[in-house]
C-alpha cells in the first residue's frame, strides 16, 4: 500500500507549497495529461494517466512508495476523493483543494452562486440534469462528451433558458458564451466545460439565503394547499379530481423529487402541478382548455415554481413529450391512460368516481404490466362553530407502479 497519498486539485493557479511539498517527494504521480506535464512532477516518478478512477486506485494501492493524485478543481466536490476513500483500497488521503469547476464558472459569470442546485450529467444521468434545469432557476451542470451544452439545450425543447458555458476553465484556452438553450446545439464546445443554465425569475431574495440550492421553506408551509388557494367555491377554478385530500393521495404515492420530470395530465386549476413542483421535481401540465392553462400559470406564478405548460388535447399531445418518471392521470379516459401506460413511466396516479370505472381502470393498468392499489377516499368537511357537515367528497383513488422500474 501507498505509504502516502496527497491529491491535489488544480484549478490553473501555480501550485501552492504544500502543493509543491507533495510533488517533490512523489514517487507515483496520478492525472491525465495536462497535469502529467507540469514542471513540478519529477521526472523519476511513476506515471499513472488517469482513465478508470477505479483502477487508478487499484495501482496507487498496491504501489509502495509516496503517490499524488493531480485533478482538476476541488477533488472533494464531485471528485476522486470519494473513489480513493473507498473501503475496497484502503487508502487514507491527505487533500490540497484547488477552486471548483463550479465555483470557477460563477466567478467568471460575476453571479452568486448559494441559489443554485449543482449536478453532474454523464450519459446516464443526463434526463435527470435537464429535469433539474426544467424545475430551478439557477443550475451549473458538470458536463461530460455525449452530456454536454449541445445535448442539454436539445433536450430543453420547449424551456426557454440562457446558457452560460464556460469551456476549459483554468486553462489558456478558457472561454466564456453566452448563448440561448435552443442554439447550443449548434455550437462545437471544448471538453472539459461547466455549463450555468439560469431561467425563471430571481432564487434568494434581498441578503441571500440561508442553505445552498432552492430554499425549501420558501412559500407556505404544508406539501398541498387549502382548495381556497385555487380559487375554490362558486366560479372557482378547481375541478372534481382536484380536491385537497385527493391531492394530497396523489402526491404521496407518486412521491415527486427532485430530477424527476412528472407529467400532469388534464391539470385543471394547476394545483397538483404547482404541488409537484414544488416538491423539486420537473412538471409538463397539459390540458386542452386555454382556461385551465392560464389557472395553472397563474398557480405557478403563486407559488413560485417552474412549469411548462402544454396546450392540447390527449393522447395525441402526449407524442412529442420528453419521457416521464410519474404521472397523474385527471382525466381523457381510457385512451389517455394506455397512452401513458405505454410510455413505462415508474408510476401512474388517477381517480374514478365509480366502482365500475375504477375496475375498468385497474384492468387496464393490469394489462399493462402495472401493479395496482385502489382506495375509496372520503372527506367531510365540518363547520367547526355547529360541527355541522358543510361539503363530502368521494374517490376511488388508483395508482399503478410498474414493478420492473420501482421505486
Amino acid at each position: 500500500m501507498a505509504d502516502r497519498v496527497t491529491v491535489i486539485g488544480w484549478d490553473g493557479s501555480p501550485p501552492t507549497a504544500a502543493a509543491r511539498a507533495a510533488l517533490g517527494a512523489a514517487t507515483l504521480v496520478a492525472g491525465a495529461a495536462h497535469h502529467l506535464a507540469l514542471p513540478e512532477v519529477p521526472p523519476a516518478a511513476e506515471r499513472v494517466r488517469l482513465g478508470s478512477l477505479a483502477l487508478a486506485a487499484r495501482r496507487i494501492a498496491a504501489h509502495r512508495g509516496t503517490a499524488v493524485v493531480l485533478a482538476d478543481g476541488d477533488p472533494g466536490f464531485f471528485g476522486v476523493v470519494r473513489t480513493l476513500r473507498a473501503p475496497e483500497f484502503g487508502l487514507e488521503v491527505e487533500v490540497v483543494p484547488g477552486v471548483s469547476a463550479v465555483a470557477a464558472a460563477f466567478a467568471r459569470a460575476g453571479m452568486p452562486w448559494d441559489d443554485a442546485q449543482v449536478v453532474v450529467a454523464h450519459r446516464r444521468t443526463l434526463r435527470r440534469a435537464v429535469n433539474v434545469c426544467r424545475a430551478h432557476t439557477k443550475v451549473a451542470v458538470l458536463t461530460s462528451p455525449g452530456a454536454g451544452p449541445a445535448e442539454l439545450g436539445l433536450l430543453l425543447e420547449g424551456v426557454h433558458r440562457t446558457f452560460v458555458v464556460c469551456e476549459e476553465l483554468g486553462t489558456e484556452r478558457e472561454q466564456v458564451s453566452i448563448v440561448t438553450s435552443d442554439k447550443a446545439a449548434d455550437h462545437t464546445w471544448r471538453d472539459p466545460n461547466v455549463v450555468i443554465v439560469i431561467g425563471g425569475p430571481a432564487g434568494a431574495g434581498d441578503g441571500g439565503g440561508w442553505i445552498v440550492g432552492r430554499d425549501p421553506g420558501a412559500g407556505p408551509r404544508g406539501w398541498v394547499q387549502p382548495d381556497e388557494s385555487y380559487g375554490a367555491g362558486p366560479g372557482g377554478g378547481l375541478g372534481e379530481g382536484e380536491t385537497e385530500l385527493l391531492r394530497a393521495a396523489q402526491l404521496a404515492r407518486l412521491g415527486p423529487r427532485i430530477g424527476d420530470l412528472v407529467w400532469d395530465i388534464g391539470c385543471g386549476s394547476g394545483a397538483f402541478a404547482a404541488e409537484a413542483a414544488r416538491a423539486g421535481a420537473a412538471v409538463i401540465a397539459v390540458d386542452h382548455d386555454p382556461a385551465a392553462c392560464a389557472r395553472t400559470d397563474d398557480a405557478a406564478r403563486r407559488f413560485g415554481v417552474q412549469l411548462q405548460i402544454v396546450r392540447g388535447s390527449a393522447p395525441h399531445v402526449l407524442e412529442r413529450l420528453p419521457e416521464p418518471d410519474v404521472v397523474r392521470v385527471g382525466g381523457g379516459g381510457p385512451a389517455v391512460l394506455s397512452a401513458v401506460a405505454d410510455r413505462r413511466p415508474q408510476r401512474i396516479v388517477t381517480h374514478a368516481a365509480t366502482r365500475d370505472a375504477a375496475e375498468r381502470v385497474g384492468r387496464d393498468l393490469t394489462e399493462h404490466g402495472y401493479r395496482v392499489e385502489c382506495a375509496l377516499l372520503q372527506s367531510v368537511e365540518l363547520d367547526t362553530r355547529a360541527w355541522t357537515e358543510t361539503e363530502r367528497n368521494v374517490a376511488f383513488l388508483l395508482s399503478g407502479v410498474l414493478p420492473d422500474r420501482a421505486p
